[in-house]
């Protein structure tokens, strides 16, 4: 992880240091694309803080313009694609995804973007999930862990005295729910839009995952089996998981209910807690629930800066992306949309924040949570695999569609 950290006023002084950011002799414009985390609809798009941003940005740097666009997290990673292949990349792109264009040497490496200070500062777990062949590409822009929440009133309601720690535990606090007249004792979002962390928070409760400690897949291991055979067995062929398809129910409708107070368990990442909260939701949340006991590993998830060799603008692209990774740029992004920092300097700050105070377990978490392998040039077309198909795995054998799901990552693989 990188830049937020080891000082703020290190990244801002950097604008006119010397080396790598030495003044530039002529005018450049730079191209930035960004994912939006916010709803235009409501005034909270990401588009107003890239475009303050840039603007403060271009008052210290005269010589460099920053071209903002925002995009629809739908469509982002495709449009940036999409540029890649006409021979019309960003300078920068913030999207979902960085590993292949690494694979072509279409991107600049971390070290050449910031000074070391900075470059070390990025958590490390996270800078390893931006790495390939030990080189990051990949600059660890926002990041998450993920817990399991569940309703207090709700529980109080059904009798329920505290938060299962078990598959167990959570099947007969659902069976409770359902009784008490909840629509959706167990939300299982296993639709398309983020089918691959639902499913791999159930497969880390059995200690599982997608990958091996040696990075290659493993969809269809025993653990990952005994994950799915549970959840179609007791949640969903027992109807604990309210009354829609669970393979065609989305993060964003799952989510909507537990803030409705319609759901009584989901798991969830911090920017629900802050929607739950605002909600007047009396929320509890706790570790994962998994089969024997707390789940010893949780899902995190980050999202991606990279910087495009295409235009030659190295130089102006560091100066940027240090401006954005200072620390009070940063905090502002995180605070807004209730995400966590990527760096250690940012986690502190944070930490010692009161206005945080709910943020801070998640943050315990994340140094040793478990990433998808998105190093892995074959992740993105896998990924999309898995949100496809992953959740016919509740309907039918899931031993059939987990092996389908392990011979396409391996026909896809590129051995990265």
């Amino acid at each position: 992880m990188a830049a937020i950290g080891i000082a703020s006023a290190l990244a801002i002084t950097t604008l006119t240091a010397c080396g790598n950011n030495s003044p530039l002799n002529s005018d450049v414009t730079l191209h930035f694309v960004a994912a939006d985390y916010g709803d235009p609809k409501t005034n909270n798009s990401s588009k107003v803080y890239w475009d303050d941003l840039a603007r403060s940005f271009e008052e210290r740097n005269p010589h460099i313009k920053v071209d903002v666009q925002i995009i629809d997290w739908d469509h982002v990673d495709d449009k940036v694609a999409q540029m890649v292949k006409e021979n019309k990349a960003p300078d920068i792109a913030q999207i979902g995804s960085y590993a292949a264009y690494a694979a072509k040497s279409q991107l600049y490496s971390a070290d050449e973007l910031f000074p070391i200070s900075m470059q070390s500062d990025f958590i490390p777990s996270l800078a390893d999930a931006g790495s390939v062949d030990r080189t990051e590409y990949g600059i660890p822009f926002v990041s998450s862990s993920r817990m399991f929440f569940y309703n207090k009133k709700l529980f109080k309601n059904a009798d329920i005295t505290k938060a299962p720690e078990t598959w167990d535990e959570l099947k007969e606090d659902a069976v409770k729910l359902k009784a008490d007249g909840v629509k959706v004792p167990y939300g299982l979002p296993l639709g398309t839009e983020e089918a691959q962390a639902e499913a791999m928070m159930w497969m880390l409760g059995a200690q599982g995952g997608y990958t091996d400690t040696v990075g290659s897949y493993t969809f269809d291991s025993d653990a990952n089996v005994q994950a799915f055979s549970w959840v179609k067995k007791n949640l969903v062929d027992a109807k604990l998981v309210g009354p829609t398809d669970p393979a065609k129910t989305n993060r964003r409708d799952t989510f909507a209910d537990f803030l409705a107070g319609k759901a009584g368990m989901v798991m969830g990442h911090p920017t629900l807690l802050t929607q739950a909260k605002a909600a007047g939701i009396d929320v509890g949340v706790v570790p994962l629930p998994g089969e024997t006991g707390p789940a010893t590993d949780t899902l995190g998830v980050a999202d991606w800066m990279m910087a495009f060799k295409q235009n030659g603008n190295k130089e102006a692209d560091g100066k940027f992306l240090q401006y954005v990774f200072n620390e009070q740029n940063s905090l502002k992004f995180l605070n807004e949309y209730g995400l966590l920092p990527v760096t250690i300097t940012a986690s502190q700050a944070m930490r010692k924040n009161p206005a945080n105070k709910d943020l801070v377990q998640f943050l315990n978490l994340l140094p040793e949570a478990r990433f998808y392998p998105v190093n892995k040039t074959s992740w993105g077309p896998v990924s999309d695999q898995v949100k496809k198909t992953i959740g016919q795995a509740v309907h039918s054998d899931p031993k059939t569609v987990l092996s389908d799901l392990q011979r396409f990552a391996l026909s896809t693989d590129s051995g990265k």
